[in-house]
């Protein structure tokens, strides 16, 4: 167990599958105190009942983060259950059940309901949680990007490509804002994963051949490879980084 990260209190939304999951599990396994908030209430209520059953404590919340009013109630709670927040990651992003299409083939709904989440979504739960840091004088937010920009399949997935070259400068942003506070702002940009949402795809096998084959390092990418990058980002080992975008893909794409 890190002894740095034992006791902290973290909020990781979007842990009721996939990439949060896995950052549950792990920062749960760290000694970390977990508040989930998640769209889906069942499920990440699943996530939880796995911490504690292996002695961890964590506190699962329904959250839209595309409301404000959520995303308020959200750091209301974190601070009447813990009293303060050290780590927000903020992983949850709507990337599921959508499918590639030309750029022109897109709807303004699908356009919105991207943009609501994935970036408005994001900026809505630092903006709740950053008085907090400030107030302590100290926090980690690390932010979930994504490879996909840089790849040439981007104009496939044309919303949500835009949506986390959107996250790339928000991070960057926020980073030079809040460094006065001595808040670190960083971001992780996975390749594609081997989540729920990706072997379910029709075209699966196809794809992670060919995205396995644009690697350096030739396997398909794991949730369990993207969290030792987030205990590093979390921790005081990381206390002098801030602004970056740290690509976790296996080499696909070299910043």
């Amino acid at each position: 167990m890190s002894s740095m990260l034992n006791k902290k209190i973290a909020v990781i939304t979007g842990a009721g599958r996939g990439i949060g999951k896995a950052f549950a599990f792990r920062f749960a396994r760290e000694g970390v105190k977990l508040l989930l908030p998640d769209i889906n209430l069942q499920r990440v209520e699943a996530t939880v009942s796995e911490i504690q059953s292996g002695g961890g404590e964590a506190l699962a919340i329904e959250t839209d983060i595309s409301s404000e009013e959520a995303t308020k109630k959200m750091a209301n709670i974190v601070i009447e259950r813990y009293g303060r927040i050290d780590i927000l990651i903020n992983n949850a992003a709507m990337i599921y059940g959508i499918s590639p299409r030309q750029w022109d083939m897109w709807t303004v709904e699908q356009w919105n309901n991207m943009f609501a989440v994935n970036v408005i979504g994001t900026w809505l739960c630092c903006k709740a949680v950053a008085p907090i840091m400030i107030k302590q004088a100290k926090g980690k937010i690390i932010n979930i990007a994504s490879d996909v920009p840089k790849l040439p399949p981007s104009q496939l997935f044309l919303p949500y490509a835009c949506s986390k070259s959107a996250i790339w400068t928000l991070t960057q942003s926020l980073a030079r804002s809040l460094g006065p506070s001595n808040i670190n702002v960083n971001a992780i940009a996975p390749g594609r994963t081997a989540t729920e949402a990706s072997l379910l795809s029709e075209n699966a096998v196809k794809d992670f051949e060919e995205t396995v084959a644009g690697q350096a390092l030739k396997r398909r990418e794991e949730p369990s490879d993207l969290v030792g990058a987030a205990v590093f980002l979390a921790s005081d080992d990381s206390d002098f980084i801030t602004g970056q975008i740290i690509a976790v893909n296996g080499g696909a794409v070299m910043l």
